[in-house]
């Protein structure tokens, strides 16, 4: 009973020893994304450039909107004294004039919008750059992993020995 108890004592120090191993075989570095686009000197006038566009379209739709709450505000007023196929008329062309400016805000401000393409085409290649330079960075210095220090969205650079996406699909069968 006690041979066997030895045989799994040293079983255990050498599955723990060998893990220790293996977690400090693996070089990990972190680094401040954020940090590094806040000193470049490009992003910062991207940046710039984005949010000036942004607030020229605000004033316009704020505009724009201000325009719909005068018509308003003048259909109420004179609402009284239309007959109501005016009234149906005017009701029109605020709702439409209203749709106009929902359209517009749409296509400055929406999911693929104006501002979205204007930051792709602005920001993507200083992010790609940045990229870049931490994957270079990572394989000439060794590093197995590097992590953003301030983001959710975990790991930037991954050495590829590390991704078993494939082992995986294989298990799944796809």
């Amino acid at each position: 009973m006690s041979m066997k108890f030895f045989r799994l004592v040293i079983l255990a120090v050498t599955i723990t020893f060998g893990t220790i191993q293996s977690i400090n075989a693996q070089k990990i570095a972190v680094v401040d994304i954020a940090n590094l686009l806040d000193n470049m000197p490009d992003y910062l006038a991207a940046q710039k450039t984005l949010d000036e566009q942004a607030e020229s379209w605000r004033s316009e739709i704020s505009a724009e909107m201000n325009l719909v709450k005068g018509m308003y505000n003048k259909f109420q007023a004179e609402s009284v004294l239309m007959s109501d196929e005016m009234k149906k008329k005017k009701e029109e062309s605020i709702i439409n004039k209203e749709k106009q400016v929902y359209t517009k805000q749409q296509k400055y401000f929406g999911q693929d919008g104006e501002l979205f393409k204007k930051r792709q085409e602005l920001v993507q290649p200083i992010q790609e750059k940045v990229y870049t330079a931490i994957e270079t960075y990572a394989t000439e210095r060794g590093y197995d992993i590097i992590l953003d220090k301030n983001s959710s969205a975990g790991i930037i650079f991954a050495n590829n020995k590390y991704d078993k996406t494939n082992d995986i699909k294989s298990k799944l069968k796809i």
